[in-house]
């Protein structure tokens, strides 16, 4: 496939899917983190949790939604998101499992905000996720990320247990440019002007 230029004003990105089709062995970890759930979320205090968590890597899809649609999703009675809360009962990140396709578990967000990154949290995080996504009748856990994400993140779920087993390639405007995140977001990836 020739090389194709990125527009201006656009960014340009490789996504990873990967799975999980056996339930692990979770090794017990200690943290001084806790999850609480989240039902029926305020849907502009979603927003606000997900751009703290995502923006500084590009996460963009929810912001694009309307507000019906952003509830639809976030309200469905197979969609579980659980706050990740500090010792001092801060929020500083959370886990989105959507179980609404049968027989399986996509973990659709998971993420702290950027204070808390690099601090060996990640490992007790997704062993919460993965003891709330494996139940009865989950025979696929799955989730995706991309090049615009932290660099760690990928190679951080195949340590866990993920295995690729697709590749996209795909471009989209750049949220900093049409005004949907700050001009200071995801500042390891250069805007296109």
């Amino acid at each position: 496939m020739p090389a194709r230029a990125v527009p201006a004003g656009h960014v340009a990105t490789i996504i990873s899917h990967l799975e999980m089709l056996d339930k692990p062995v979770l090794p017990k970890l200690a943290s001084s983190l806790h999850l609480e759930r989240w039902n029926c979320p305020d849907a502009e205090e979603y927003c606000t949790l997900f751009r703290k968590v995502g923006e500084p890597w590009m996460w963009i899809s929810r912001l694009l939604l309307d507000r019906d649609a952003l509830i639809a999703i976030i309200h469905d009675p197979a969609v579980e998101i659980s706050l990740v809360r500090d010792g001092s009962h801060a929020v500083v990140g959370f886990i989105e499992l959507d179980f609404r396709l049968p027989g399986e578990c996509e973990i659709a967000f998971f993420g702290l905000v950027p204070a808390m990154n690099g601090k060996g949290h990640g490992h007790w995080m997704m062993n919460q996720a993965l003891a709330m996504a494996w139940r009865e009748a989950i025979g696929r856990v799955w989730l995706h990320t991309c090049t615009l994400d932290s660099p760690r993140a990928l190679p951080f779920y195949l340590q866990c247990g993920f295995r690729i087993f697709r590749q996209e390639i795909d471009m989209m405007e750049d949220p900093r440019v049409t005004g949907h995140l700050a001009e200071s977001a995801a500042p390891h990836v250069p805007i296109l002007k």
